[in-house]
């Protein structure tokens, strides 16, 4: 902050404003309010955020600094604000000079931006002359980090620089006072960017305005179309349409996986789902994320919107197209990446045609560049509170504050699924957006440029580099592959705990809940239900889930009835009732007798301690679902059926095993055998399914409040976080919450994914704790 020198008599000070300072208006907000000051001097964007050179007596310089410190009226988000005095020549006006470049850097561009209501009113006024514009926008909206090539923000760095701006554009953009005053987006149907529909063999349909109808036309029909967004192509058809939605689903090869559903407005999104009032606030936000709401029994969604769930994924426009096209088919659309199934995002238009052309039967293509792809965010409330489950769009590159500096620059490579990395530099860290799963050569390739993006954009290569323990991710391989001061390797679930500790701002050591599908230990196992002491220094093992035996290796996580099968032999000694269970009796005897001959043997049966296979045991039992669409797909059926408030638990055991990795030499061990019996009980009662996940679910919840009365001796009242993907999961969550807030303080994640997501954030942390030590290790918590 400003420090004492501001009462004397400097004819000028040069100011420095760190924060989301660029692309949000902020140097024509400065020019503004200098001249109401009557302030001299010029602002600039340099690679750290914004510098301003400001000249006038020491109470009209007080008076513009005063003015940059009220967050209600400056636009971005000014996290930092220091001045020095300077000499030199008052210049006779204030001017917004060209930006510069330096040696330190920093990421100070704003998010993509959500259409503002006055550029809204803009296309829907037919007297306007952007009337109907896709691509219309101002200062205080429209895209920012999808279009930016280089830092600092100015449209010659940005792919606006393929439009130059027309007499009438011009004016607005030099307009000291006005709208888009410096809008580096401006841009209008004469000289901005253009629509162009063309038919799935490439051939011009329609160009302009009347592209966007003749799409709007094509949807109504029942047509698939790949529309070119800010981040990438969406497909769309008719979310009320069940043959389009079937045939999107055979397409895209996506058979359960449910599908976003873009509407007009916050109206359009009650008469579909029901809204509290925090889901219609999250909806409504900038940010504009996919929001999970409980679909209404009377919507006139298609069944093959989400099969078998009672959620649906609602957002609303966040460009001009998108409120255009909303308005012209007046319903909702599926709006769903545009991709094949584990697949990157698509941007560009030459490789949309060639990739997504077996997809779809036309294409809505503009002709902005997309320098980086960014898919939607996705988010839901949990226990009253906004969850980010998906961190992308609307929130990249927004930085996070760190506790304290890392010691040197960072770059932690996340997991293999759900991939976000994240670079970290002083007392920042920036999480990259979603890159999806990192199973195919295009999808590495596209981490990979993204990683050099932000570095370059930081201005230097990181020196320490942060990854998962399993040999085999992609994002371990890329790791080690990279020249750095230290590499250094983080257990799974460990990166996890410390991934909610810091955002909760915690450094001492805290009980992490560690639940999720899967992660590699040092013991070469899979684990996933965990109970952890830790800090950013190191990790101990309390307890976890006795294992589950993936019967035939990782098959098993796919064709999860061999879970199913495994959590049977051994809750039955041997003997389980089989031919008395219908998951069983719609299977070929055979196979099943030949996993339970590898189950006896305990041949290829690798130990799963992972809660969420777990889940996928049950629920393919219960609901009798052989095989997984998709990562969490039985999981997900298996959460929502549960619908019993105060359901009794099952019963369960704890005891103890071995585990050479702790302090005691042993862990404790939840063992859900006891419940996988009753369980079955109740299912050849024919107790209906929603009554047995409700109960498994409040077994999780009792087994692990148990475990911590268990522990609390050697412990003590730690504060307690819940982490890992189980717990994108509202009913395991608030269930935890609820027993568990009694006797503990209970965080969970709110602005980080509690899934493989957040994983990048705790890495970096740990990995600047391994610096400070001067090691890699990060093993047990003394």
């Amino acid at each position: 902050m400003a420090s004492e020198a501001r009462i004397g008599t400097t004819p000028g000070r040069r100011i420095h404003l760190r924060g989301i300072t660029q692309g949000v208006g902020m140097r024509p907000f400065i020019h503004r309010v200098a001249h109401e000051c009557g302030v001299t001097g010029r602002a600039r964007n340099t690679g750290l955020g914004v510098t301003i050179e400001a000249f006038g007596s020491a109470h009209a310089l007080d008076r513009l600094i005063e003015r940059l410190e009220q967050p209600e009226t400056v636009p971005g988000e000014i996290e930092g604000l220091d001045w020095e005095p300077v000499s030199g020549r008052p210049p006779r006006d204030f001017s917004i000079a060209r930006s510069t470049s330096s040696e330190a850097a920093s990421i100070a561009l704003a998010p993509d931006l959500g259409t503002c209501p006055r550029c809204l009113a803009e296309i829907r006024d037919p007297g306007d002359r952007r009337f109907g514009y896709a691509f219309t926008s101002c200062t205080t909206c429209g895209p920012r980090f999808s279009i930016a090539r280089l830092l600092p923000y100015d449209r010659d760095r940005t792919s606006m620089d393929a439009f130059p701006l027309c007499s009438a554009c011009r004016r607005e953009y030099t307009t000291v006072g006005g709208r888009r005053h410096h809008a580096e987006t401006n841009a209008c149907p004469d000289c901005g960017p253009t629509l162009e529909l063309v038919s799935r063999a490439g051939e011009p349909i329609a160009r302009g305005a009347t592209a966007l109808d003749a799409a709007a036309r094509w949807l109504c029909r029942g047509a698939i179309l790949a529309v070119r967004g800010i981040g990438g192509y969406h497909l769309v058809a008719d979310a009320c349409d069940a043959r389009a939605v079937a045939e999107l689903r055979a397409r895209k090869r996506r058979p359960r996986k449910p599908f976003a559903v873009m509407v007009r407005d916050l109206d359009a999104a009650r008469s579909l789902a029901h809204l509290s009032a925090e889901e219609a606030a999250l909806l409504a936000a900038a940010e504009a994320a996919i929001v999970l709401v409980r679909r209404r029994d009377s919507a006139p969604l298609a069944p093959g919107i989400a099969p078998g769930l009672p959620w649906v994924g609602l957002f609303l426009p966040y460009t001009p197209l998108h409120h255009e096209l909303l308005a012209a088919v007046d319903r909702p659309l599926v709006m769903t990446s545009g991709n094949l199934s584990g697949e990157p995002i698509v941007c560009g238009v030459a490789e949309a045609e060639s990739r997504l052309s077996p997809l779809v039967d036309g294409f809505l293509h503009h002709d902005r560049e997309i320098t980086a792809p960014c898919d939607d965010s996705v988010a839901r409330v949990i226990a009253g509170h906004s969850c980010i489950l998906r961190r992308s769009r609307g929130f990249v590159p927004r930085a996070l504050t760190l506790a304290r500096p890392v010691p040197r620059s960072i770059l932690a490579c996340g997991a293999q699924l759900a991939s976000v990395f994240c670079l970290a530099q002083g007392d920042r860290v920036w999480p990259s957006q979603h890159l999806g799963d990192l199973d195919s050569p295009e999808a590495v390739e596209g981490f990979a440029l993204a990683v050099e993006r932000l570095e370059h954009w930081l201005g230097a290569p990181a020196r320490i580099v942060a990854h998962d323990l399993h040999p085999h991710y992609a994002s371990t391989r890329f790791a080690l592959a990279r020249a750095a001061d230290l590499h250094v390797p983080v257990q799974h679930h460990h990166a996890h705990a410390v991934s909610a500790m810091a955002e909760h701002g915690l450094e001492d050591p805290v009980i992490a809940i560690v639940f999720d599908g899967t992660g590699l230990g040092p013991d070469g196992r899979a684990w996933g239900g965990e109970l952890l002491l830790a800090d950013a220094n190191g990790y101990e093992r309390l307890a976890t889930l006795r294992p589950i035996a993936l019967a035939g290796g990782e098959v098993a996580i796919h064709e999860v009835w061999r879970l199913a099968l495994a959590a049977l032999d051994d809750a039955f000694d041997g003997a389980p009732p089989l031919d008395r269970l219908g998951l069983f009796r719609a299977l070929d005897p055979a196979r099943v007798e030949g996993v339970r001959a590898l189950l006896r043997r305990d041949v290829r049966c690798l130990p799963a301690h992972g809660a969420g296979r777990w889940f996928d045991a049950l629920g393919a039992l219960v609901l009798e679902q052989p095989t997984a669409a998709h990562q969490g797909d039985i999981a997900t059926l298996w959460n929502a059926v549960a619908s019993e408030a105060n359901a009794r638990p099952y019963p369960f055991e704890i005891g103890v095993s071995p585990w050479p990795g702790s302090s005691a030499g042993t862990v404790l061990e939840i063992d859900l055998r006891p419940m996988v019996r009753a369980a079955v009980s109740e299912q050849l009662a024919q107790r209906p399914a929603a009554a047995i996940s409700s109960r498994f679910h409040a077994t999780l919840v009792a087994a692990v409040s148990s475990a911590l009365e268990r522990l609390r001796r050697t412990t003590g009242a730690r504060p307690v976080v819940l982490t890992g993907g189980c717990f994108q999961n509202a009913e395991l969550t608030e269930g935890m919450l609820r027993a568990l807030n009694r006797h503990w303080n209970v965080l969970t994640h709110r602005r980080i994914p509690p899934g493989d997501g957040g994983i990048a954030l705790g890495q970096t942390l740990i990995a600047a704790a391994a610096a400070r030590r001067g090691d890699a290790n990060c093993g047990t918590v003394r």
